[in-house]
């Protein structure tokens, strides 16, 4: 915000706030349709719209008196909270609505202003036979008045008006009350449910009137010229906005006993038929709509000088041209030239119905995201949210449902035509302003809550299973993020829709103000990373003086999905081995905390063409068997392989071959995994050639080789395990210290196949098309 606006010192107190507001809300429509309102749904149905049009005004003024009772509003008034809770960019697509919507409103009240000469030119063509058709000749001339008074002398005598007239609109009130006609005699109490024969539709009627209730936001605008605004605010809104309820029952209440229902429908001016004295009515309209016109000039070049000030358009000579204040108060009087060209261009169409329905849309718009504001606040439950005064978050939230019911209930074309104006605007704003926050600064208070509560919840109501359904939630510890990104792009797959991913980048040495400006550093180009990559993968950087420590730690973290991690990624480069070393040294360790482990080989080859999966199996490691085809069968699930395949290997001892194979097939149509049965390779142990051999003949176009690993021999043999594979891609190898089942009924058992049925060729099997449920309702029990 511009550093002169922050720093002006406010003159006004709480009564301009007041006295704007309700000059606003007692306008146009009170005196020329508020008839017509009862006339076609009576009494009883317009108390209806009146409660209605209240339950979005109270819950707005409410949240506003919260909202600025917490944080002090500066100038722009409504822009400013909604652009410092949203964010900048959002704030700033509703904020230029809101402005549009203030400007073209001085244009509707100068009309309607207009149209209270309209007795004068009747009385001309009789009195003189000066016939006036055209209101223009009145409005045109008004509306440049008006910017000439606005533009010279500024807020305050703008405000030394606004005394005058609200004066004179509250003794045209206390007039028509103290009025009477014959009518009323004759009307039982029992008829206020009269109406006129063929009435118009509820919510027409409603539409006509509601603007009729909007305005009593006008205050806020001048919140940077008040002394304290997080009093003036929530007092004055909240006293406009509930006397001007009671003035609309009550003016509903005299209408219906002073006049029929088919007067009250076509005389635009019955209230002067029933006022104490007549003339004041047109008097008072004029003053209505000069007022509310008036309110509507002060607020939106204050709102306009807002936007200006936070530098969102593209040309920054004009943005600083309508941000520039004048005086010690900062008076946006090159924001007014432009509101009022903008009223005079719309003052001389001489017709603005239809836009009037938009306004009332925007206004709608922006009453809806001030209550949205409070409820995600109250949601939220941000410790620095503290008001003085509060409103309920139900209150709040149905402020919200209804301002959106309610747009499309008025009217369903204006409505999507207000949505698509608003996606315009924040798409351009965005488009021009990269750097600035966006929707996601939105909900980031909601989704903490929300993810919090989830969280709790899974890990309460695992500690009340008696069985696990297994998924993969995964953590990685590297240090060579930004080197080598095959084990990012593996835990991306791995976390993509069936597991969880959280990738630790671990940096050596000890805490201090050093390594967390590293630390920082390094995050936030993992964040890019995940963006980029479009990854669902967690992300966070670990300063810790040893690996073992590091890892230590990494093990204790709790997993995102509100339930433990269970499986830890390793990762090594192949043709420079040196993190083997303290990989297999912290080995038990990982392994003795309940993790799976998986310790990653990478290659220059990378992934290849993301077309095969080998998987490899023998009677070694037959335990690692099923945890090996499930992260195959997971990392084919990333759109990434969506031409892949997985082709499954296993070497047996002859005399084991078709016991094995007959398990081996049970296991794969059990578990539901995508792999046929002409990609299963049975091949003797005994052949004369060794496994390593075999894997490097049968697997050297393989894009990612999945082996097992067993804890024992990795403790003895060490790094010669993972010797040997050096003229092949990446490999994955997969140890697991717990049983997975993957039928999905645990007490189901593969029936024998007959040897004989087959011909001792294997068996084509069709598995199905495989389900999210299928494949990850797998029960984990312990060895």
């Amino acid at each position: 915000m511009n550093g002169q606006l922050i720093k002006s010192r406010g003159t006004l107190g709480t009564a301009p706030v007041f006295l704007t507001a309700i000059s606003t809300i007692l306008g146009a429509v009170m005196f020329l349709r508020f008839g017509y309102a009862v006339g076609n749904v009576g009494f009883v149905g317009t108390m209806v719209i009146i409660l209605i049009g209240h339950a979005v005004t109270i819950p707005t003024a409410m949240a506003l008196a919260e909202i600025a009772t917490n944080q002090k509003v500066e100038g722009g008034g409504e822009y400013f909270i909604i652009s410092r809770s949203f964010g900048i960019i959002p704030g700033a697509a509703i904020g230029i609505s809101l402005f549009l919507s203030q400007a073209i409103s001085v244009a509707f009240y100068i009309i309607a202003f207009a149209e209270a000469f309209r007795p004068v030119f009747a009385w001309l063509a009789v009195s003189y036979g000066i016939h006036i058709a055209d209101a223009r000749i009145v409005s045109v001339p008004a509306v440049i008045l008006l910017g000439v008074v606005i533009i010279t002398k500024g807020a305050d005598v703008g405000l030394k008006l606004l005394y005058g007239v609200v004066g004179i609109l509250f003794l045209s009130l206390v007039l028509f009350f103290l009025g009477s006609t014959n009518y009323t005699s004759s009307l039982s109490y029992t008829n206020f449910i009269d109406t006129v024969a063929n009435p118009n539709d509820f919510f027409l009627v409603f539409a006509i009137c509601f603007p009729a209730f909007t305005g009593m936001t006008a205050g806020v605008g001048l919140s940077g010229d008040l002394r304290d605004s997080k009093r003036s605010i929530p007092l004055g809104t909240m006293a406009a906005t509930l006397t001007g309820m009671f003035i609309y029952i009550a003016i509903a209440y005299k209408l219906a006993i002073s006049a029929h229902p088919t007067d009250l429908n076509t005389d635009q001016l019955i209230m002067a038929k029933i006022a104490l004295w007549g003339p004041i009515i047109p008097i008072g309209l004029a003053c209505a709509t000069i007022s509310s016109a008036l309110g509507s000039a002060l607020v939106a070049p204050r709102t306009l000088q807002a936007i200006a000030s936070d530098e969102i358009f593209p040309f920054k000579s004009l943005a600083a041209w309508l941000a520039l204040g004048k005086g010690p108060a900062s008076e946006p009087r090159n924001s007014s030239i432009v509101v009022i060209c903008i009223a005079t261009v719309f003052v001389m169409m001489g017709d603005v119905n239809v836009v009037a329905q938009v306004i009332s849309m925007f206004f709608m718009v922006t009453y809806g995201s001030i209550c949205l504001i409070s409820f995600l606040e109250h949601f939220a439950a941000d410790p620095s949210y503290r008001p003085a005064f509060r409103s309920k978050w139900y209150i709040s939230l149905f402020g919200a449902m209804a301002c959106i019911w309610l747009m499309f209930k008025m009217s369903m074309s204006y409505a999507i035509v207000s949505i698509l104006v608003m996606v315009a605007l924040y798409l351009w704003i965005s488009y021009n302003n990269p750097d600035r926050r966006g929707l996601a600064s939105i909900f980031q208070g909601a989704i903490f809550q929300i993810s919090r509560q989830l969280q709790v919840f899974l890990q309460k109501s695992s500690r009340h299973t008696t069985e696990e359904r297994w998924r993969p939630s995964v953590v990685c510890i590297s240090n060579h993020s930004f080197e080598r990104l095959n084990a990012f792009n593996l835990l991306r797959w791995i976390a993509h829709r069936f597991g969880f991913g959280t990738y630790i980048h671990y940096l050596e040495g000890y805490l201090s103000r050093d390594s967390v400006a590293i630390s920082q550093d390094v995050f936030q180009r993992l964040v890019r990373l995940t963006d980029v990559s479009h990854s669902n993968i967690y992300v966070d950087t670990l300063t810790s003086p040893s690996y073992t420590t590091a890892v230590a730690q990494v093990a204790q973290l709790p997993g995102i999905s509100g339930k433990e991690n269970n499986l830890m990624l390793f990762e090594f480069a192949q043709d420079h081995p040196e993190d083997l070393t303290d990989i297999i040294t912290n080995f038990r360790m990982v392994a003795a905390s309940g993790f799976d482990v998986c310790i990653l080989g990478s290659t220059s080859r990378d992934y290849g063409f993301h077309r095969e999966i080998h998987v490899w199996i023998t009677p070694d490691d037959f335990d690692n068997a099923v945890l090996m085809i499930l992260l195959a069968y997971i990392i084919l699930g990333h759109p990434d392989w969506d031409e892949g395949e997985i082709k499954l290997f296993a070497t047996f001892p002859t005399d084991e071959i078709d016991e094995q194979k007959e398990r081996l097939l049970g296991l794969i149509r059990d578990g539901r995994l995508p792999i046929s049965a002409k990609n299963v390779e049975l091949i003797p142990a005994d052949t004369g050639t060794g496994r390593k051999q075999l894997i490097c003949r049968q697997s050297r176009d393989a894009d990612l080789i999945i082996l097992g690993l067993v804890g024992e021999a990795l403790l003895h043999e060490k790094e010669k395990i993972f010797k040997g594979y050096e003229a092949l891609g990446n490999i994955l190898w997969v140890n697991t210290k717990k049983e997975i089942q993957l039928s999905r009924e645990e007490t189901s058992e593969p029936e024998p196949m007959d040897p004989a049925a087959t011909n001792g060729e294997t068996p084509e099997i069709d598995p199905g098309e495989p389900s999210e449920s299928d494949a990850l309702a797998i029960d984990k029990t312990d060895e």
